[in-house]
């Protein structure tokens, strides 16, 4: 695969600044250009004034100028127009309209962590102390940009976007609604869901264990539980660890940790998820605000007026 990482977001909102805060509270880090940091990633995402929330950019990274010209041969079979801007390309999603940016990047480079020790029947890992997880008292900061999860009138189409034009690989589908798509090792980098409008419906950041999901997620909480959307428990696609999360504009975050990777295309089968697998594995039933968040018709009349 010539893509190996998901750079980095552009999304918009109408409330900038109350968005910003809410990101800083979550553990990312503003850099001088207003742009926002994980540890692992740099800058990665960037956060916009819009009339109504939306996702602007999208950014994938490949090694080298070979890479740039056989994407750049893809997206032109499928008759989009391609920008060639120094060491990137650029183009637009034909059904929700974002801009896709495909840029030669460093790799995404991770120091090993030791395991988080547990103790379990008849393998004391942790003798004679506490767990580390209940020790620890700095904030929680997201490690890297995970995935994102788009909304579309005609998932199909978005998602031949993203694999004919751009070279993602299919990883999982949600039987007649979606498809899990990667750009790298980690299961899904996209996921493109079926919906009445375009729509962003979340950003998912990787910490280091479900501690940090659920340390984040409480940090979080404590002055506003209104920020809470769903969780905690754990995906079927993908198998991480989930608690998710709603800024002040209405888009969804998720903590996530011990996503499944794939290191060989060819020892992965794609699974067709239908019911409740597409959704979750354990943990609280979703609300219906997850599946169809509560301002899905202020955007689909924002759009109609619009058009």
């Amino acid at each position: 695969m010539s893509l190996h990482r998901l750079n980095s977001l552009v999304i918009g909102v109408p409330n900038v600044e109350e968005t910003a805060a809410y990101y800083r509270d979550f553990g990312l880090a503003r850099d001088h250009g207003g742009g926002f940091a994980t540890r692992d990633g740099g800058r990665q995402l960037e956060i916009v004034h819009a009339p109504t929330r939306r996702l602007v950019e999208i950014s994938v990274g490949v090694d080298d100028t070979d890479d740039l010209e056989r994407i750049s041969r893809r997206l032109a079979a499928l008759d989009l127009q391609v920008k060639r801007d120094g060491g990137a390309l650029v183009t637009e999603e034909p059904v929700a309209g974002f801009r896709a940016v495909v840029r030669i990047a460093d790799r995404i480079h991770q120091d090993r962590e030791p395991p988080t020790p547990y103790n379990g029947p008849g393998r004391l890992e942790r003798p004679n102390g506490r767990a580390p997880g209940v020790l620890r008292q700095q904030q929680v900061r997201p490690r890297k940009l995970g995935h994102v999860v788009i909304g579309s009138v005609d998932h199909q189409a978005t998602a031949r976007f993203f694999t004919e034009g751009l070279g993602f690989r299919i990883s999982d589908y949600i039987k007649d609604h979606g498809a899990f798509m990667r750009c790298s090792t980690d299961h899904h980098n996209v996921l493109v869901l079926g919906a009445p409008v375009n729509f962003l419906h979340h950003t998912s950041w990787q910490v280091e264990d479900v501690d940090e999901v659920g340390r984040g997620a409480s940090a979080m909480l404590q002055d506003h539980p209104d920020r809470h959307v769903w969780g905690l428990g754990r995906h079927h696609a993908g198998s991480n660890f989930f608690w998710y999360l709603k800024d002040p504009a209405g888009n969804f975050s998720e903590y996530y940790s011990d996503m499944d990777c794939v290191i060989d295309d060819q020892l992965w089968t794609p699974e067709v998820l239908d019911g409740a697998k597409g959704l979750f594995n354990w943990g609280p039933p979703p609300p219906p605000s997850f599946l169809r968040p509560d301002d899905l018709a202020a955007l689909m009349t924002g759009t109609h007026h619009a058009a």
